[in-house]
């Protein structure tokens, strides 16, 4: 296989999120033959179908493109009010109603960073749940809950917490064998 282009999705719009950062370090941590591109949707409008019905707006088109043109997506997202972050469903719902919606079986890993203690847990069931409904085919293991994340990066955004950079890169080698498994023979 070529080169596998991965699109990553941050549920967090910050500019110094602890799960963009996540996501900068799963690019570091890939495999070779993985290239990880990030996804900017923030000016994706709310959802609203009186919107839908005048058109797909131009943002929502420009990321179900993204989406579509990946091999694999790796959504990093944080945990809000024990669920998906607002931003991230979102966008997820606009996606799914594009004329070709772009994560049916679409490999999909996901992951999370909180300063909690849980990691994200809670809201990585939630969004499980909800590409499911989107026929994406989400990475089962290896799950990746970044705990009390702000013990984890340096105030540059750098993931300096050696366990959690080798759980990451076993997630990276496990998408990658993931895209491998359902590329078409």
């Amino acid at each position: 296989m070529a080169s596998i282009k991965v699109l990553g999705i941050c549920g967090s719009l910050r500019a110094k999120s602890y799960n963009r950062s996540a996501l900068l370090a799963a690019a570091e941590l890939m495999p070779a033959d993985m290239q990880l591109t990030i996804a900017e949707y923030g000016d994706v409008p709310l959802f609203n179908q009186d919107v839908q019905a005048q058109g797909i707006p131009a943002p929502v088109t420009r990321l179900a493109e993204a989406v579509s043109a990946a091999d694999a997506v790796l959504i990093a997202s944080p945990e809000y009010n024990f669920s998906v972050s607002g931003v991230l469903k979102n966008a997820i719902d606009w996606l799914s109603r594009v004329p070709a919606p772009p994560f049916k079986d679409k490999p999909v890993a996901i992951l999370s960073a909180t300063m909690g203690p849980l990691g994200g847990g809670r809201h990585q069931y939630e969004l499980r749940k909800i590409l499911g409904c989107q026929d994406a085919l989400v990475l089962v293991k290896p799950e990746i809950f970044i705990n009390v994340a702000h013990t984890k990066f340096d105030a540059e955004g750098k993931l300096t917490d050696e366990p959690t950079r080798k759980a990451l890169a076993d997630q990276m080698v496990a998408l990658q064998r993931w895209v491998a498994r359902l590329a078409p023979r």
